[in-house]
């Protein structure tokens, strides 16, 4: 049987029906905040409250062999938080090392957790990836929480036995899909003209159904115990690619105007927007080739996949 937490948010609700329908992974427990919240037929949903270091998790691991652990304190880009880091703490450190704590003591024998690649840190050189095995860099509370997270599983795992598999994404897209990637989108769509036609840079991203299909792979692989995973749809483009070809599934052109980088970076600065210059302008690439020896593992689908997947999903919101 299988946990997963998370399990109406925007990777865990895609595991739960990934796995829903998976013949090989038909008992499904989904752990819930509150009541009322829809899931695929046939799921056990058991409602948890929030993630917390008192949370008690009993109830919800009765019975079950593996937890993918996906709920968290998602990153916030203005975060208003008296002291950021204990926030992200409370939950992404406390709240997850609680869990795992009780998983082992119930005899699961798995736990795969979903960290963060700002783990390995902020930005990369062209052609100088992050790799899974590289010495960890967080400079933010969101990747330091789930740094520490990542250190306190590996505690519990040599105490207890308990395998632990953790996975650090980079930028998730998918349907339903939020914060700067559903922003960008709207650009695209109204056709407003942007100053990023002149950037060569390199980033990678990673399919929601992607990231969700190594997760599955993550619960059942025997080599993946112990193990530490980047993942990524295997291709690296830059902020201006990505646009025009989010612009070609859409069946649309993107305008584009080619303003250097520099230039970009300088005023951002000026404004106190530098953060959101570095995601536009600078360079974050994963190398995956640990992910597919060890694992044998390819992404199912190509970067215009899911581009063309992310802009179906929305237009059936948009027409809804």
């Amino acid at each position: 049987m299988i946990l997963v937490t998370g399990a109406t948010g925007f990777v865990g609700g895609a595991l739960v029906n990934r796995l829903a329908i998976d013949r090989e992974c038909k008992r499904v427990v989904a752990a819930i905040r509150r009541k009322a919240e829809s899931l695929p037929e046939g799921v056990r949903p058991v409602l948890v409250g929030d993630l917390l270091s008192t949370t008690d998790w009993g109830a919800a691991l009765q019975g079950v062999d593996s937890v993918v652990h996906c709920a968290a304190r998602v990153h916030v880009m203005q975060d208003d938080a008296t002291n950021p880091l204990q926030t992200y703490r409370e939950v992404n450190v406390h709240g997850t090392l609680n869990l795992a704590s009780q998983s082992a003591q119930a005899g699961v024998s798995r736990f795969v957790f979903v960290s963060s690649i700002k783990v390995n840190g902020e930005a990369t050189q062209p052609g100088q990836p992050f790799c899974a095995d590289d010495v960890p860099s967080p400079s933010d509370p969101y990747g330091l929480s789930k740094f520490e997270a990542e250190e306190g599983l590996r505690e519990i795992e040599a105490k207890t036995g308990m395998e632990v598999v953790i996975v650090r994404p980079p930028l998730v897209y998918g349907p339903g899909v939020k914060a700067n990637f559903a922003s960008m989108m709207c650009w695209v769509a109204r056709g407003i003209p942007l100053p990023l036609g002149a950037l060569h840079n390199a980033r990678s991203i990673v399919a929601l159904d992607n990231l969700v299909d190594l997760l599955v792979t993550c619960i059942k692989h025997p080599a993946a115990a112990g193990q530490t995973f980047l993942v990524s749809d295997g291709e690296d483009v830059s902020t201006t690619e990505l646009l025009r070809r989010t612009a070609n599934a859409m069946g649309k052109k993107a305008l584009l105007l080619p303003v250097p980088a520099f230039a970009l970076s300088w005023a951002a600065c000026i404004l106190g927007k530098g953060s959101i210059a570095q995601r536009l302008c600078g360079s974050l690439q994963v190398d995956i080739d640990k992910t597919r020896c060890l694992l044998g593992w390819t992404p199912p689908l190509t970067l215009d996949q899911g581009l063309h997947k992310v802009v179906k999903g929305r237009n059936r919101e948009t027409v809804i």
